[in-house]
């Protein structure tokens, strides 16, 4: 490397770090435009829906249960992956800003993958708390207790951030001197340690220890719980019993499926055939965009206390002073 060469690369001892990543993203997509116009509508919906969510229960000391901790986890988690990533896509794209600086491509990097990690590791807790309600009734409250709850959230947070963050010093670890291009649509891991030149074997087990943790772990498990749910229900001797049991599930089973389903798809896609680049990180997007908008709706939509809530608060607002 020659003296001309460090506006591009800052050297640390024998760590090569460039100085900006250029992200390539839906470069050459044709009609981008309207696909950015969806991408904006899907974060404003997504914001004010979870932010809505996490008022309501944040105000209503009768959402103050073991439940509705866990959706207000869902909802901050929600919040957070949606405001880290799709604000600096529209950035990157709609105004082609598409150099990134190395610290600001790490720290994108790390609050995208933590709070989509929260994401999957919440719908676990929240499996959790439907598998002991249905499973274990009588004995739900004194199980699933708003500290049992508070703590198991804390937990997950505290070892998805310890995690997450050891993924990125790793990557801090890397020598960038092939290229400097990501070929996705954010600073992903996967396309970012692939660009060093030193050995990323470290960087690679990580990714598959993640893809294991976040994703199939989390499947398996809720797997497993339904099964023990449907077990229990066969138990019910009424229809109607059944089916009351059955209505709880109803929210958590949409949204396990608006997060997982997309993923699991593009996984098939990828390899039952070839997918051009292009058409990879339209669904990637989608698969990482949608689930925050979906989620605020479904709960509301399938919780009697969030809908009753939000008539009366219209109803109040209607009456004449």
């Amino acid at each position: 490397m020659n003296a001309n060469d460090t506006s591009l690369f800052n050297v640390n001892v024998s760590i090569v770090h460039p100085e900006y990543f250029f992200i390539a993203g839906l470069t050459g997509v044709p009609y981008s435009h309207y696909y950015y116009i969806f991408l904006f509508c899907t974060y404003i919906i997504a914001v004010i829906g979870n932010c809505t969510v996490l008022l309501i229960i944040a105000f209503d000391r009768s959402l103050h249960s073991p439940k509705y901790i866990g959706v207000f986890n869902l909802a901050l988690a929600d919040f957070g992956e949606t405001n880290a990533l799709i604000p600096n896509m529209m950035k990157t794209f709609v105004f082609e800003s598409q150099y990134i600086s190395y610290n600001a491509c790490l720290a994108n990097m790390f609050f995208v993958s933590f709070f989509g990690t929260m994401q999957c590791s919440t719908l676990v807790v929240l499996a959790y708390d439907r598998v002991v309600a249905i499973c274990l009734p009588l004995r739900y409250h004194n199980i699933v207790t708003n500290t049992v709850m508070f703590l198991m959230c804390s937990a997950v947070w505290t070892f998805n951030a310890f995690l997450i963050a050891l993924t990125v010093y790793f990557i801090s670890r890397l020598s960038m001197c092939k290229s400097n291009v990501i070929q996705s649509f954010f600073c992903d891991h996967g396309p970012v340690y692939r660009l060093a030149c030193n050995d990323n074997s470290i960087n690679s087990f990580i990714a598959k220890l993640n893809t294991g943790l976040y994703l199939i772990a989390p499947l398996i498990l809720i797997v497993l719980s339904y099964l023990g749910i449907f077990l229990a229900l066969s138990k019910i001797t009424t229809w109607e019993g059944r089916l009351k049991a059955l209505k709880t599930c109803v929210s958590h089973l949409l949204l396990v499926a608006s997060l997982f389903l997309p993923i699991i798809c593009i996984y098939l896609i990828a390899l039952t055939s070839s997918l051009s680049p292009n058409a990879r990180i339209i669904s990637a997007t989608l698969a990482c965009a949608t689930p925050p908008m979906l989620n605020p709706i479904i709960y509301v939509l399938n919780t009697a206390e969030i809908k009753n809530l939000i008539r009366k608060v219209f109803k109040n607002r209607s009456v004449p002073i």
